[in-house]
């Protein structure tokens, strides 16, 4: 099996509103396909000649297209942004928040394989067609719909706060302490998109004061969790490219300018919360699955948590990144608290988590965030992250999942 390289990528500047702009999906995909072809080693001519050997294919990842957009059958939306993808295989690849990590995976695969010399990964979704509440409902189908969401209003910001609620319960955490740790995930996510000029909510304002205000009308949201805790609404798309070495090598390009693609995890948990939750009841971790799809990236990658010097995180709320922290091993489980106070986790910190600002600073496109952050990671491994560059990063990480963390992907990436 052959190494597989990360080539580079682009993503659209996800404080956009395309309906406000007069903008679809093909202007939306225009724009990455020819930021693509200015912004890295991959040209136009590049899918020419390589699909007449058929050595290249594209892979989608979208969620609610179907709903959000009216539009079905994704695979083929390319060949009616440009002509050099006529009969590049493609397909569209579906895993709620997680539909473009399913897309990096087959990808990763088909160049691994030998299959592909180049898979071209684009994540998009168009999220602000639509009102909250109607937008709450269509990614409800990201849990058992009829169980889960059907007539409830906002069921993830309910589902997540249900985690915080038995995150608290499981490790019998001072509830005070448990929020006002939550308000520092989400204060250190707005910080740190600051930093980024592609992030949503750089513009915006986030301190400890307003992001522990919860009950008051102003930050109030549903259940336990306040608008604070809350990944954004957002739309935009992701490219991130794979390639192989005889591809790099035909380029001239150097080989050590290029991080691979280590190790990766993929697990599968119970479908409905409280059967996940029953699941854990003797397990240390509170979501045993997200924690066994890290432990296999790890021993994949011949790595562990000390190897690792950035994480993105699907910080979708600010428990499901509280979780993440003993799910990464930065800490036991129960004792996340210890890396949030003591600045562990934060941009200057031992174990940096969401430089980018994750989903709840830079933005959550659902079917474009784990292309996302697989292109940060590139971007820390290969020093391209501008101000939200953390120092001396020889290998990064990824978790991101989909729906109540029940589709669990890691991927770890590096230099050779």
């Amino acid at each position: 099996m052959r190494d597989v390289y990360v080539l580079g990528g682009v993503q659209t500047d996800f404080e956009r509103n395309f309906k406000k702009e007069g903008k679809g999906v093909l202007a939306l995909l225009k724009e990455v396909s020819d930021d693509l072809f200015e912004k890295t080693i991959i040209k136009e001519q590049d899918v020419r000649d390589l699909n007449k050997k058929n050595k290249i294919a594209l892979f989608i990842g979208n969620f609610a297209a179907e709903y959000y957009i009216n539009q079905g059958h994704l695979g083929p939306l390319m060949t009616e942004v440009n002509d050099c993808f006529y009969g590049v295989p493609s397909a569209r690849y579906e895993a709620a928040c997680s539909s473009s990590s399913v897309a990096i995976d087959a990808a990763i695969t088909k160049v691994k394989s030998g299959d592909y010399d180049v898979a071209i990964v684009i994540g998009f979704e168009l999220m602000k067609t639509v009102n909250s509440k109607v937008g709450g409902d269509f990614l409800g189908r990201a849990a058992l719909y009829d169980v889960e969401a059907k007539g409830i209003e906002f069921p993830f910001p309910k589902l997540f706060g249900k985690l915080a609620e038995e995150t608290i319960k499981k490790y019998n955490l001072d509830e005070k302490r448990y929020y006002d740790n939550l308000a520092s995930i989400s204060v250190i996510n707005y910080s740190n998109a600051k930093r980024n000029p592609n992030a949503q909510t750089r513009k915006w304002f986030m301190d400890k004061l307003q992001a522990n205000s919860r009950g008051i009308e102003t930050n109030a949201y549903v259940g336990t969790l306040a608008i604070s805790d809350c990944s954004q609404v957002t739309d935009g798309a992701a490219c991130v490219v794979f390639g192989s070495e005889e591809f790099l090598k035909s380029k001239k390009e150097n080989l050590n300018d290029y991080p691979i693609v280590k190790g990766y995890g993929h697990r599968t948990a119970p479908f409905i919360f409280e059967n996940k939750i029953k699941e854990s009841k003797n397990n240390n971790y509170i979501l045993p699955w997200t924690r066994q799809a890290v432990v296999d990236a790890y021993e994949r990658a011949n790595l562990s948590v000390d190897d690792i010097d950035v994480f993105e995180t699907h910080d979708c709320f600010t428990s499901s990144e509280y979780m993440a922290i003993s799910a990464f091993g930065i800490t036991e489980p129960g004792q996340e608290y210890e890396a949030i106070e003591s600045g562990k986790i934060a941009f200057d910190g031992e174990k940096p988590i969401n430089p980018s600002g994750g989903l709840i600073g830079c933005g959550h496109p659902v079917g474009a965030t784990g292309a996302r952050m697989m292109l940060d990671l590139y971007k820390q491994v290969t020093n391209q992250a501008g101000e939200y560059q953390i120092k001396n990063v020889k290998n990064a990480m990824m978790l991101n999942l989909g729906g109540t963390a029940t589709t669990n992907y890691c991927f770890i990436i590096g230099k050779k």
